[in-house]
């Protein structure tokens, strides 16, 4: 048996399998069929692509309703999860702010047009009845992009799994579901990047199976009269948080890792309590670049 790494493009990120397996024709196309299905995933729900179901949802906002298959229907159950344990504050219509902030310009948007964006995210008032759903607004939109990437590392790594792999991970972008240890039994070293220093680390988290996933204030963000405004916005305020350089969580899924470190951000002060009432283990670096952790 040998260890043999795939890398590929995906959500606009680098990303990898790594599979142990007898030969690299088998390994090969074990990855493909994990590959595959991030690759359907992504075209399914990417806000960037019109033929998505996302999409399409979007452009009938304020007009009709759309039909979704099952697979849509409990990614929205989930949403509603996510809203109630939030309190709110993970809300999946929450997207239309990019409209307001351009990561790719330093200009702080004015209090106008954040309110008239604040004004379009209202999970809530979303129309489900049986298989279809409806925006009520013109310009509300729904966005995946919480928890999509993590859904997907969730669903390769299950196909991985499902053909007869026992040893490797699924890697979206720092996303990684666990497949099973190395070879010899040893857990993989995962490595958590320092949110000030791209090239550093500063810990390695073991993970035999599960999954781990980081949400931070480093990857987009503008920096304005020495400011840092991140990607990650709350919804009613409508500005970035600012109490967490980066939050780390592990748990059994990618989908629940990925989505409680977004939560973890948007608490701010409040994000450490809601982790450990959650019974995860987390590693988070706050603003002045104190770090916390627990282990599972």
């Amino acid at each position: 048996m040998d260890i043999f790494r795939f890398g590929f493009e995906a959500m606009g990120s680098g990303c990898e399998v790594v599979i142990a397996s007898s030969s690299k024709k088998e390994a090969q196309s074990i990855a493909g069929t994990a590959i595959e299905e991030v690759t359907r995933i992504e075209r399914k729900y990417s806000r960037y692509r019109p033929e998505s179901i996302v999409s399409r949802i979007n452009a009938a906002a304020g007009l009709e309703s759309v039909e979704c298959d099952d697979e849509t229907l409990s990614l929205f159950h989930y949403a509603d999860t996510l809203y109630e344990s939030s309190g709110g504050l993970f809300d999946i219509t929450a997207g239309v702010l990019r409209h307001a902030w351009d990561f790719s310009n330093p200009v702080v948007p004015d209090q106008a047009l954040l309110f008239k964006q604040c004004r379009l995210i209202n999970w809530q008032s979303v129309e489900r009845q049986g298989n279809s759903v409806r925006l009520p607004v013109a310009g509300m939109e729904l966005d995946f992009g919480g928890f999509g990437k993590e859904y997907a590392a969730d669903r390769a790594a299950a196909l991985v799994h499902g053909k007869g792999a026992k040893n490797g991970y699924v890697n979206l972008a720092g996303d990684i579901r666990v497949v099973g240890p190395k070879l010899d039994g040893a857990p993989w070293m995962i490595g958590i990047q320092d949110p000030r220093h791209k090239k550093r680390t500063i810990a390695s988290i073991p993970l035999y199976t599960g999954a781990l996933a980081t949400s931070g204030d480093y990857e987009r963000f503008i920096e304005v009269d020495g400011n840092r405004y991140c990607h990650i916005i709350h919804p009613r305020s409508g500005y970035p948080v600012k109490h967490w350089r980066s939050v780390t969580v592990v748990a059994p899924l990618a989908i629940t890792a990925g989505s409680y470190s977004t939560i973890a951000m948007l608490k701010e002060a409040d994000g450490l309590a809601f982790l450990d009432n959650s019974g995860m283990g987390y590693l988070a670096v706050d603003s002045l670049g104190k770090i916390y952790h627990k282990n599972a």
